[in-house]
C-alpha cells in the first residue's frame, strides 16, 4: 500500500487534527513514511487518548502543535497551505456523551466545524477526510448495514457525529472544500486508549489481557461487531484522501468476518495464554443505548477505492497484546 500511495503524498503538506490520539497518530506516522510534510495538532485533553508516546518514533519528523482546534488563529495557521486535512478530532465515549451532552457537542460538533471554518477562511483547496462512526445508524433495521441505511443514533455521540458529517457535506457543496467521510466500525491496535473503558470495549479488553486479569463482557456476549486493525483503517483514510472520485462520498468500513464479543474475548485469552472471562449484566445507562448486533456492508469502499482489510483478526490481536505487554505503563498516566 505504501508504494501505491507514495505519489499522492510524497512532498505534500498534511495536517492531522487529534494527531496524538490513537488513529490520528497512526495516520501521522504513515504520512511521514510516505514522505509528506506533516503537522499534528492535539489539545492533549486528559482522558481522551492523546499521548506523546504515540509519536515518539517520529517526533523529530513532524511539526507538533499542542493547542485546541477551536483556537481560531491556531487552526487557521495550521490549515493554511495544506494539501490534505485529516479531521480526526473528537471524542468517542457514548456514555460520556449522555452524561455531558454539551461537552460532547463541543468536541464532536464545534471542534470539527472549527477545522472546516478555518479551511473556508484560509485554504479552500485542501482535501478533507473526516472520521465518523457506524454508531450514527443506531439499532439496525437490516443487516449488513450499508450507507443508505437510515441514521437514527441512540446516543448523543452518534447525533453529533452525524451532524459533523453534514457540516462536511455542506462545506463541500457550498464552499467547494473537497470532503469525504468514512464511517468507522470498531478499530483496534497499538495506541488505543486503555486507561478507562468509557471509549470502547476493545481497549479495556487489551488492558485486562496485558494485566492477566478478567474480561467482563456485558450481556450474553453474542453481540456481533466488525473489527478493523488500525493499519487497515489508515489505508482507508489515505485512499479516500488521494482519490478525487471519493469527493463528497460516504464510505463504511467493515470486516469480512464479524465476531461476537464473547468469541473475541476468548480469542484474546487464548492468544495471550492468560486472563479469564466473565459475563455481567448491562448497567442501565449502557443498556439504554446498546445497539445489539451490528454487521457492516463495506462493499462500496471495496468497489470504488479497492480497499479491503489486510490484517487478520488473530494477527492484529497478537500485535496489540504484545504492544501493551511492553508499553502498558505509558498509557496509564
Amino acid at each position: 500500500m505504501t508504494r501505491e500511495l507514495r505519489p499522492a503524498f510524497a512532498g505534500r503538506r498534511a495536517l492531522v487534527t487529534g494527531g496524538l490520539g490513537f488513529i490520528g497518530s497512526h495516520v501521522a506516522r504513515r504520512l511521514v513514511a510516505l514522505g509528506a510534510d506533516v503537522t499534528v495538532i492535539d489539545a492533549l485533553v486528559p482522558g481522551y487518548g492523546g499521548n506523546l508516546f504515540n509519536v515518539h518514533d517520529v517526533r523529530d519528523r513532524i511539526h507538533l502543535i499542542v493547542d485546541d482546534v477551536r483556537d481560531e488563529p491556531a487552526i487557521e495557521a495550521c490549515v493554511e497551505g495544506r494539501d490534505y486535512v485529516f479531521n480526526l478530532v473528537g471524542q468517542v465515549s457514548h456514555t460520556d456523551s449522555m452524561s455531558d451532552p454539551e461537552l460532547d457537542l463541543e468536541n464532536n460538533c464545534r471542534a470539527p466545524l472549527a477545522v472546516l471554518e478555518a479551511c473556508r477562511k484560509a485554504n479552500r483547496a485542501a482535501r478533507v477526510v473526516y472520521s465518523s462512526t457506524r454508531q450514527i445508524y443506531g439499532r439496525p433495521e437490516r443487516t449488513p448495514v450499508d450507507e443508505s441505511h437510515p441514521c437514527r443514533p441512540v446516543d448523543v455521540n452518534g447525533i453529533h457525529k452525524w451532524t459533523a458529517e453534514q457540516y462536511h457535506r455542506l462545506y463541500d457543496e457550498v464552499y467547494g472544500i473537497a470532503s469525504v467521510v468514512l464511517r468507522l466500525s470498531n478499530t483496534y491496535g497499538p495506541g488505543v486508549l486503555v486507561k478507562h473503558p468509557r471509549q470502547g470495549f476493545i481497549g479495556w479488553f487489551l488492558r485486562k489481557i496485558a494485566e492477566g486479569g478478567e474480561i467482563e463482557v456485558m450481556g450474553d456476549g453474542s453481540q456481533l461487531r466488525d473489527m478493523n486493525y488500525v493499519d487497515d483503517v489508515v489505508d482507508a483514510l489515505l485512499l479516500a484522501a488521494a482519490a478525487p472520485a471519493a469527493r463528497g462520498q460516504v464510505f463504511n468500513l467493515g470486516a469480512p468476518a464479524p465476531v461476537s464479543l464473547a468469541s473475541l474475548a476468548k480469542r484474546m485469552i487464548e492468544i495471550a495464554g492468560r486472563g479469564s472471562l466473565r459475563f455481567v449484566p448491562f448497567p442501565p445507562e449502557r443498556k439504554r443505548i446498546d445497539v445489539g448486533s451490528v454487521t457492516i456492508d463495506w462493499s462500496r469502499i471495496q468497489r470504488e477505492l479497492a480497499w479491503s482489510p489486510r490484517v487478520e483478526l488473530d494477527d492484529g490481536l497478537a500485535r496489540s497484546i504484545r504492544y501493551y505487554e511492553t508499553h502498558l505503563p505509558r498509557y496509564l498516566d
